[in-house]
């Protein structure tokens, strides 16, 4: 090397914007590099910190789930409640372990009966079946009295959470087991249930189903009777499954708010379920709520799957009603209804699709007329709220979308326990 190339060299290396100028390629990926690492730890940090601000929130929140079908497994499969059930294999969604995991204080069992014939006989059958899965829950409450305690009133939740167990309320899903029986709904409300979903996918003789033709179109008059009753009693008129012009009626005459305790937005996913913009205004004229359904289906609309629905009608057509099954044909049907997503898995909405609806509500109805009704062990689940263990994904999606401490304790549990609180102060004492 001659002294001038040295010399050069020697500049080049010395002088930064020379050196820039030769090596920017260079530079231009160490500093891409470099901002990616910034950028990374950066954002990493931001979701700790909004982990831990829902994770916070959370845990002070009094949480309470409207609506899940686990009496189904109390009463018919030997189901431990106290154990930790696995989630893909028994395809159960709730237990106390993964409720602790979840941080739920109160849940709504409902008390589910499938609808069956429409006679003496049959309504006697029904009202056999509420008593048997209400006794299925005492001895689960019987079992783990440190643990669980049944609650009642609105004011139970914050009580039963402060004493550090899990406040355990009834419901039940279709009014069929009534019958034609007004006094029924006294010895309901004496065992504890303190809503009932007036019917569920097929008419019954309160009024007309959302998944079914039109034959009272609305309430019956009898139905009309169990509205007044229900008022009278202090039991939550619930409208989830039923039909549209039942909605609207039911608005119509209730003294005291009433829910939905497990549907969503039907202007996000267009499903006779769901309740429409319309539904949501007068919900909050009445002073009701919609707790949020985490069904799928109902969350998000999807392609069909013809080897799936086959599958599943298949099934439906072996085994007929649900309400008129054996007891052994009940647990056939039931595994072989699971069987079916084992073999062709559904897919599924996720937490964002499901808080889309809530955004959705809030828009609409606002913030105090919106909660949360899984439907869990019902065939609610979502990608990433799989079963109770995981309804923190819930509170985290609502912080990231900027919903308030206030906000969120009302979504999980303030603006339920507000209606049943109105609903208590309707009763007429007699």
């Amino acid at each position: 090397m001659t002294i001038r190339s040295w010399s050069v060299s020697w500049w080049a290396a010395s002088n930064p914007i020379l050196w820039y100028k030769q090596n920017s390629s260079v530079m231009r990926f160490f500093l891409i590099v470099f901002m990616l690492a910034i950028f990374q730890a950066g954002h990493a940090d931001h979701d700790t910190r909004l982990a831990g601000k829902a994770a916070r929130i959370h845990t002070a929140a009094f949480t309470v789930d409207s609506h899940t079908d686990t009496p189904i497994f109390l009463a018919r499969y030997r189901f431990d409640f106290g154990d930790r059930h696995d989630q893909q294999n028994n395809r159960t969604k709730v237990d106390l372990p993964r409720m602790k995991d979840g941080g739920l204080d109160g849940i709504f069992f409902a008390v589910f009966i499938g609808q069956g014939p429409r006679t003496p006989e049959g309504n006697r059958d029904a009202h056999a079946q509420v008593l048997m899965i209400l006794d299925s829950i005492q001895a689960t409450l019987d079992r783990y009295p440190e643990e669980l305690e049944p609650a009642t009133e609105a004011s139970d939740l914050k009580r039963i959470a402060r004493e550090g167990k899990h406040a355990i309320y009834l419901g039940m899903e279709n009014g069929y087991p009534l019958g034609n029986d007004l006094t029924l709904l006294e010895d309901f409300h004496r065992r504890g249930i303190r809503y009932i979903t007036l019917v569920h996918s097929s008419n019954n003789d309160i009024c007309d189903s959302s998944t079914d033709t039109l034959e009272h179109g609305g309430l019956s008059p009898f139905g009309e009777e169990v509205v007044s009753r229900m008022n009278d009693l202090g039991i939550m008129i619930d409208l989830s499954h039923a039909s549209d012009d039942t909605f609207y009626d039911v608005v119509e005459m209730s003294r005291a708010p009433v829910i939905a305790s497990h549907s969503c937005a039907r202007a996000l996913c267009d499903h006779p379920r769901n309740l429409t913009d319309d539904m949501l205004l007068r919900l909050k004229e009445n002073g009701g709520v919609i707790q949020l359904c985490f069904v799928s289906e109902y969350v998000k609309a999807f392609e069909p799957d013809p080897q799936r629905d086959s599958a599943r009608q298949a099934i439906g057509e072996k085994y007929g009603q649900f309400g008129e099954m054996t007891e052994a044909e009940r647990e056939a049907f039931m595994e072989e209804w699971f069987d079916v997503d084992r073999k062709f898995p559904q897919e599924m909405a996720t937490v964002k699709d499901a808080v889309d609806h809530i955004d959705h509500i809030v828009q609409v109805a606002g913030i105090d007329h919106v909660g949360i009704g899984t439907d869990f062990d019902g065939g609610g689940a979502l990608e990433d709220c799989y079963d109770v263990s995981q309804l923190g994904n819930i509170t985290l999606e609502l912080v990231r979308r900027g919903y308030s401490a206030r906000e969120i304790k009302k979504i999980w549990g303030g603006n339920l326990t507000r209606v049943l609180r109105k609903v208590e102060k309707a009763v007429l004492f007699q």
